[in-house]
């Protein structure tokens, strides 16, 4: 008789532990994933009357791909463009209850002596409310279809973006063992040039890439194409520095654009549901009842600074953002819970062995209960609301039920309006031409210039090398230089009176300086652009860029093509729906 191989045995105990558990818990109406926590401590070997999985790395790496599967799903669930529809309240609640929380969990954890470490990692994981949790509680509940709801949805959305970033800068703190604002603000722009560059020209290619092989695309070829862009965007990730789960939200958010994206998120959810269960399990293994006991205190300071932190600290959120007193009171009762992503980064403080063992079990513990409690924490928000509305003086409660978004919103004026459009055009046209540019030089540096030195003398290296990047970057110089400039909107501002020709002017003397110092590196790259020799080659880059019209032709082409890429599953759902 043949040995079993010691994973495939683990593997089977996971998914009957987790597919007896999850069935009792829809049968007691409670969200699964706490069943599948439940599933992983029965099957881990801390439970000593079970029969226990054996090969704990095995399982480990399964998780690792669970995790990569749930960022994958949740990018392809996400949207950049209605981040920009949302407006400013979602992103300043966000940011308030984000910043506000994680002052809240890093000084809990202080009380208690722990380390640093260990106090900003518990920050981030209170800092992050459970979409999924708040989703069926809100479709359970039939409240999706309320205003408060929504607003709720848009700042997980949010949050969710922002636990992103989150991970990337407790990565950096991890390895660096230190904070360095200079450090960790190199980070975050590194991060913002990555995604800005990956978004664009994955953007570009992928949809096109995706349209010219359709006839070639079934559901099983689809799958694996996806998940090869996927895992593809992973490796690309990693050695650029950033984790496996980053790559993968990055690539499900540029699918999520695409006219495939709804086929290929139904494809995805089996594969994701399936390595998202091993991931809660292996979760649940590292409950230890032991530490529990031990740490009962810190549990359950920690579940009153979530619940309280979020009921007074996330109303004040709310309302900055300027929804009214009800409204705020309702949001916030709602996301007194922590889940997903505090269980990501507690992995992640574990693997990158910068956390206390203790850390781990405390959060899932706080996770579990803060779970049960959200439903009856919803309900509680309007009571809670009428307790205050009765306690507070009638000044301030006429005061905070002014809701400058539902009441006092002002119709803009058309030039305004229009002012505002084109304003948006240049910063979204030069954020792009930028990213670009910088990405052209960079591979041409690192990876252009060595194949150029083995095919000409020394002395030419850098002057082809720079010949060259300036070709590339061509197009996106014009944009910086040109684009949009004769568009009707502008000519109408322009003939508006001396108030917009100021601002355009000023606009139009800011892109040209951009696109000089671009062009100055690219030519003191070959030639000091100092000298008359760079300078003559300065100007004649400048004047070539600005009146090339095959250079405009070029640049429009490409715009269009990214235009067309990026709202063609809208103009799809639109045609379907009507």
């Amino acid at each position: 008789m043949s040995q079993l191989e010691p994973l495939i045995a683990d593997l089977a105990l996971i998914l009957i532990s987790a597919g007896v558990m999850t069935l009792l818990f829809k049968s007691l109406k409670q969200p699964i994933v706490l069943g599948y926590i439940v599933a992983g401590f029965l099957a881990s070997p801390n439970m000593p009357y079970m029969p226990s999985v054996t090969d704990m790395h095995g399982i480990h790496v399964w998780s690792e791909i669970g995790v990569i599967f749930l960022l994958f799903a949740l990018g392809l669930e996400f949207s950049f463009k209605k981040i920009l529809k949302m407006g400013a309240a979602p992103i300043i609640a966000a940011v308030s209850i984000i910043l506000a929380m994680m002052y809240v969990g890093s000084f809990t954890g202080s009380l208690f002596g722990w380390s640093d470490m260990d106090c900003i990692f518990l920050g981030g994981m209170l800092a992050m409310s459970s979409t999924t949790i708040i989703f069926k509680a809100f479709d359970d509940m039939g409240l999706r279809q309320k205003r408060f709801a929504g607003l709720v949805l848009s700042v997980l959305i949010i949050e969710d973006i922002l636990a992103i970033v989150l991970m990337v800068m407790l990565s950096t703190l991890a390895v660096s063992k230190e904070f360095e604002g200079s450090q960790m603000l190199g980070s975050i722009l590194q991060l913002g040039l990555y995604l800005v560059l990956w978004f664009t020209v994955g953007l570009y290619f992928i949809p096109m890439a995706l349209r010219k092989l359709k006839p070639l695309l079934n559901s099983e070829t689809l799958l694996i194409v996806a998940l090869a862009l996927c895992f593809g965007m992973v490796v690309a990730a990693s050695a650029a520095g950033f984790s496996a789960a980053f790559g993968a939200f990055v690539m499900g958010s540029i699918l999520a654009e695409t006219v495939e994206a709804e086929t290929i998120e139904h494809l995805v959810s089996p594969v994701k549901n399936l390595f998202g269960a091993i991931f809660f399990v292996s979760v649940g293994m590292m409950v230890d009842m032991q530490l529990i006991i031990e740490y009962i205190v810190p549990i359950i300071s920690i579940i009153a600074a979530v619940i309280l932190g979020q009921t007074i600290l996330s109303t004040c959120g709310f309302l900055l953002s300027g929804q009214s007193l009800k409204t705020s009171m309702q949001c916030s009762f709602s996301l007194t819970q922590i889940g997903e992503f505090a269980f990501i980064l507690a992995t992640l403080g574990t693997s990158l062995h910068v956390t206390s063992d203790f850390l781990y079990p405390i959060v899932v513990a706080v996770s579990v209960f803060t779970t049960f409690t959200t439903p009856y924490m919803i309900r509680l928000a309007e009571p809670a609301y009428k307790v205050v509305a009765r306690v507070l003086p009638a000044k301030w409660i006429a005061r905070l039920e002014r809701n400058t978004n539902e009441k006092d919103e002002k119709v803009s004026d058309e030039l305004q309006q229009l002012y505002n459009s084109c304003f948006k055009r240049f910063v979204f046209v030069m954020l792009i031409s930028c990213v670009l540019c910088v990405a052209i030089m960079a591979v041409m540096l690192y990876y252009g210039e060595p194949l150029i030195a083995d095919m000409v003398p020394e002395r030419w290296v850098h002057p082809v090398t720079a010949v060259i990047t300036a070709l590339l970057c061509s197009p996106f110089l014009w944009m910086m230089m040109r684009s949009d400039g004769d568009s009707p909107e502008v000519n109408k501002l322009w003939d508006s009176g001396a108030h917009w020709r100021v601002r355009l002017t000023a606009y139009g003397v800011l892109r040209f300086l951009i696109t000089a110092v671009f062009v100055s590196f690219i030519v003191d790259y070959a030639v000091p652009w100092t000298s008359w020799l760079g300078m003559f080659a300065f100007v004649a880059i400048l004047f070539i860029v600005y009146f090339s019209s095959t250079l405009e032709k070029q640049s429009e082409r490409l715009t269009k093509n990214f235009t067309d890429n990026l709202s063609a599953r809208e103009k799809m759902n639109d045609k379907a729906g009507s």
